[in-house]
């Protein structure tokens, strides 16, 4: 490990592995500092991933680092506990006591999914408590599929999930009363709506059979869609100046994450995020998709600021006579070369050589 990158990626995920993969191929010095906790941990399979359908998200994880690796990246392992903004980029601090410095930072850090309260729920999740049809769904298509109202998203996920199976059930549980239009809705599609609140879950031989009512009854299901709270993990930009911004559906606050623009950067210069730290809805390839996007802005923002530098440079060595930062093919002997003005015509144009 260096003491010095032109890039650092928090995180090691989809997003943050794309990023760092787009800037090695960029010949950036890249580190990604990764904590080892991989949102998706808990799933069998990556879906809907063009090229890895079904493979186990370790499996992806681990294809991603090689490829970086073999582009001259790194990864270690490890959590960023501060960053801070110092003079030509940032100062990190890894648990571990490490320290390095980076001039520019790709947060790729992911999201906490905040569960609801019912006891069993988290031991389940990722397997048959599940909250997406499309990284799920069809893995529990013709079951018997709960939807636990928590949130204003219910109805959008009952019709949802009822495409893929005939038998949906609604647990109003302590969710947001239902509209009359919502319960004529799920009515039309065969989606009945039990009032009681669920405290707790069945299982037997380790898969889910059926769900808990206060009043004692246990509804038989296989599966059982949640909506959880998406919070950004942030602590290291919170520590830069950076604040979660809210996001509200009818009032009601479903998550937070970091506000960036459309390239990945923040209101904190040299910082940028892709993947679900800044984007909720992101799956495992559109946040690859987005870690690359942003690793291209950052490659270009670098470029750019060399530039500038070599334009500094470039016109302090011209007015001595110097060319310190020409093209390898002026640099006689590797030496820097001397520009010469040579016979120059009556209307002011000039011969230009290159003398050692």
């Amino acid at each position: 490990m260096k003491d010095l990158y032109d890039v650092v990626v928090i995180g090691g995920g989809a997003a943050g592995l794309s990023g760092a993969i787009a800037l090695a191929r960029a010949r950036r010095s890249v580190l990604v500092i990764d904590a080892g906790h991989p949102r998706n941990a808990p799933a069998g399979h990556v879906h809907n991933y063009l090229g890895r359908e079904g493979s186990p998200p370790g499996e992806v994880l681990a294809a991603g680092r090689a490829d970086l690796e073999g582009y001259g990246g790194e990864v270690a392992t490890g959590t960023v506990d501060r960053a801070e903004a110092v003079d030509g980029g940032f100062r990190l601090r890894v648990a571990d006591g490490r320290a390095l410095g980076a001039r520019r930072l790709l947060v790729a850090t992911g999201l906490v999914d905040e569960l609801p309260d019912v006891p069993g729920l988290a031991q389940r999740w990722g397997r048959d408590v599940l909250h997406c049809p499309y990284c799920h769904g069809y893995e529990v298509r013709d079951q018997a599929i709960g939807v636990l109202a928590t949130g204003p998203m219910t109805v959008h996920q009952a019709l949802l999930f009822r495409q893929l199976s005939t038998d949906v059930i609604v647990f109003r549980h302590n969710g947001p009363d239902l509209s009359p239009d919502e319960r004529e809705q799920l009515a039309a599609r065969g989606v009945p709506v039990v009032e009681d609140e669920v405290v707790g879950l069945e299982v037997t031989d380790d898969r889910l059979t059926g769900v808990r009512l206060r009043s004692g009854d246990v509804v038989p299901r296989q599966a059982l869609v949640v909506a959880p709270r998406f919070m950004a993990r942030a602590d290291v930009l919170v520590h830069l100046g950076l604040e979660l911004e809210p996001r509200e559906v009818n009032g009601h606050v479903i998550g937070a994450v970091v506000p960036a623009e459309p390239t990945g950067a923040t209101a904190v210069p040299g910082v940028w995020v892709a993947g679900n730290v800044a984007d909720m809805n992101a799956q495992v390839i559109s946040s690859a998709a987005a870690g690359l996007f942003v690793g291209a802005q950052i490659n270009a923002d670098l470029v750019a600021e060399d530039t500038r530098t070599a334009v500094v440079t470039y016109r302090n060595s011209a007015g001595e006579g110097l060319v310190t930062n020409a093209p390898a093919a002026t640099r006689l002997g590797g030496q820097p070369a001397r520009v010469i003005t040579e016979n120059s015509a009556p209307n002011g144009s000039s011969t230009v050589a290159i003398r050692p």
